[in-house]
């Protein structure tokens, strides 16, 4: 399961100016307002959970929403994801990658899950 976004930089900056941490706290948890140091790292964290929520097929509503996705770094800095348990046993996932980059006033992340589960849609015609 895969799934992109992209997020306008300059979108976030102006959501930050005007809401300050309060919208911060409508999709990001306290660790990752605490992880991100910029405006472009918290982009980049929008996105990334964006894409999750697309590579699950299901994007953000009631049944998946921003919190069930926690984004965190490694030792080396590269960015990884946990989802909730309830997510992980619904779709049999095995394994989790993320990318996060940035350019210009553009941020892009890509998240890339792996099931145990059986495909319903066709493979070949």
């Amino acid at each position: 399961m895969l799934g992109i976004d992209v997020v306008k930089i300059s979108r976030i900056r102006a959501m930050q100016e005007r809401f300050g941490n309060r919208a911060l706290k409508k999709f990001l948890h306290v660790d990752e307002i605490a992880l991100a140091k910029s405006t472009e790292t918290i982009a980049g964290f929008y996105a990334a959970k964006e894409a999750v929520a697309k590579a699950l097929g299901l994007g953000i509503c009631a049944e998946f929403g921003f919190m069930d996705i926690k984004i965190y770094k490694t030792k080396k800095g590269v960015p990884q994801f946990t989802l909730v348990k309830n997510i992980i046993e619904r779709f049999s996932i095995t394994e989790l990658d993320l990318s996060i980059t940035h350019d210009g006033d553009y941020a892009i992340a890509v998240a890339s899950l792996r099931s145990t589960a059986t495909s319903s849609k066709p493979l070949f015609h």
